[in-house]
Order: C-alpha cells, then structure tokens, then sequence
C-alpha cells in the first residue's frame, strides 16, 4: 500500500521561517541603476522585460539610468551601451 499522501502532508507541515529563502533573494536585492548610453540616430523608447518601465532616448549620446533587472535585456539592444 502506497502511503505517498503522508510523505506530502508532513511535507506542507514544514514551518516556514526566512533563514529558508535568504539565499534566493540575496542575490535579487541589487537594484542600483545601470546606465545605458544611446548611440542610434534617432530617437528609442524601449520597454524593460522585468520592471515594464518605458525607457525614452532623445538624441545620440543620451544616457539614462536603467532598473537593474532591466539591463540584461537593454544589452540586446545594439544601439545601447552599456556604461560602466
């Protein structure tokens, strides 16, 4: 006789505590803004993957602040730099 359904009861029984999820979040608290300069010659708005904020770049040499969880996808971008 299987007795799976006790293995996932005492499972859900666990207590939750913070100590379990410090070492998932630690690494996702970086939120300092990246900066991206604009080397297109016109203008871009660019929408971040993550945060869903609007980028706007007016003119060529135009650096903005980027959200952090924005800046992998900002790098695929060809006419924007990254800044370091």
């Amino acid at each position: 006789m299987c007795n799976c359904g006790k293995k996932r009861n005492d499972y859900t029984r666990q207590p939750y505590t913070a100590a379990n999820t410090d070492a998932v979040t630690a690494p996702m608290q970086n939120n300092t803004p990246v900066n991206f300069q604009y080397t297109g010659n016109t203008a871009l708005s660019v929408t971040g993957s993550i945060s869903g904020r609007r980028y706007r770049f007016n003119f060529t040499g135009e650096v903005q602040p980027v959200d952090a969880r924005d800046a992998g996808s900002m790098m695929a971008v060809p006419v924007l730099k990254k800044l370091q």
